[in-house]
């Protein structure tokens, strides 16, 4: 099937107005993030039942046509792996579109494996192997050569295909309800805010502060995520994570202590030095009961680790049972949490508790217990 390029308005909308109809639309995106806060939009691979196109966005200035279709919700629009595309266009238009299919997702819930890759999924379920020798391209540089184009549009040309398969197979499996949460979580604009204030937990080494140091470190991280925001640069070209963590943990009060701190430099303390003390200033000053916490995990005792044990084989009983892999239905750690009373997590909602978690629980409140055979765990209710 042959790829259209476009890179004019006027063969957008054409183009747009042939596949107007169509009910579904298999869409990926490439795009930059070396060198700014957002992504940087680079070309929208989209296709049909009978239609493959490559969308030039850096020559289209008014890209509404195929907005329009994507935004349509009479239209699903398929992905595989979808939060960076749909982040996107988040930023395109501030909403996110209605109708949404992670194929990454449906692949979850049929057993492929948890976060499997496009091309193995591809390879799984039609036998095809991916070129991988653009996957380093810049593409923001123009000219794309051909090989180039026909290479962005294998993302979506066999997505087509891979979409069919799942959902025939979500369908056979009645397991097609399973996905209703997880897709609109997708689509839940509050995951693509970015929130300044809370940015400091994910620092890595975050953990290591404490008290009045955490108090200082949202501070500092909450500036630099504005002033990364506002510069359009990534956070690491404003302040590095461990200079940013030292500036907490020794909260200096003049620029000369700045000095000692290895990798700030110069130029930065001369232009930040005076806002880093500011800000110093103000994490000190947040009353000892308004300090940020960081949940440490809760240390299990030794009965409680025999009956994360348990609960483990459970789990790999149930996930056998339906040709899913533990992995892709939780973790050790979520079985510790759930051990520990954490009613939150992913195990508990939707399709992982339809199949795993309820027998989980149903085990941890006494109701089942387990016995062996020679060949397999079995499972009895308890009177």
């Amino acid at each position: 099937m042959t790829v259209e390029f476009i890179n004019t308005e006027a063969d957008l909308i054409t183009f747009c107005q042939q596949i107007v109809d169509t009910p579904w639309l298999a869409v990926d995106t490439e795009f930059l993030r070396e060198k700014t806060y957002y992504a940087q939009l680079c070309l929208i691979q989209v296709a049909t039942e009978d239609r493959i196109a490559c969308i030039d966005p850096l020559a289209i200035a008014d890209l509404k046509a195929i907005l329009d279709i994507i935004y349509n919700p009479n239209v699903t629009v398929v992905f595989h792996a979808a939060r960076q595309d749909l982040e996107l266009f988040y930023l395109l238009r501030g909403e996110l579109p209605t109708d949404v299919f992670d194929t990454q997702l449906a692949a979850t819930v049929l057993g492929y494996g948890d976060q499997i890759g496009y091309g193995n999924l591809v390879k799984l379920c039609l036998s095809v192997n991916l070129e991988k020798a653009h996957s380093r391209t810049d593409w923001s540089k123009r000219p794309l050569d051909p090989d180039q184009i026909d290479y962005a549009a294998d993302d979506v040309r066999y997505l087509r295909d891979v979409y069919k398969l799942l959902v025939k197979s979500l369908s056979e499996k009645n397991r097609t309800h399973w996905l209703t949460d997880d897709f609109a979580y997708l689509t839940d604009k509050n995951n693509y805010e970015p929130d300044p204030s809370s940015i400091w937990r994910k620092l890595k080494g975050a953990g290591r502060l404490k008290g009045v140091q955490l108090a200082i470190l949202q501070k500092l991280a909450e500036w630099r995520e504005h002033r990364a925001i506002k510069s359009n640069r990534p956070r690491r070209w404003i302040l590095k994570d461990d200079v940013l963590l030292d500036l907490a943990r020794l909260a200096p009060e003049t620029t000369k202590k700045m000095g000692l701190i290895r990798g700030l430099e110069s130029s930065t303390i001369e232009r930040f030095g005076k806002t880093f003390i500011e800000l110093i200033a103000s994490g000190k000053n947040i009353p000892k009961d308004q300090w940020p916490i960081l949940k440490k995990p809760q240390i299990l005792t030794t009965q409680q680790d025999a009956i994360v044990d348990a609960l483990m084989a459970l789990l790999r009983k149930f996930c056998d049972e339906q040709s899913i892999a533990p992995i892709a239905v939780a973790s050790r750690k979520d079985i510790e949490r759930m051990v520990t009373g954490d009613e939150s997590i992913e195990l508990l909602q939707g399709w992982r508790s339809e199949i795993v978690g309820h027998h989980l629980q149903a085990f941890l409140n006494g109701e089942i217990a387990i016995t062996t055979n020679d060949k397999q765990l079995n499972i009895i209710k308890q009177e």
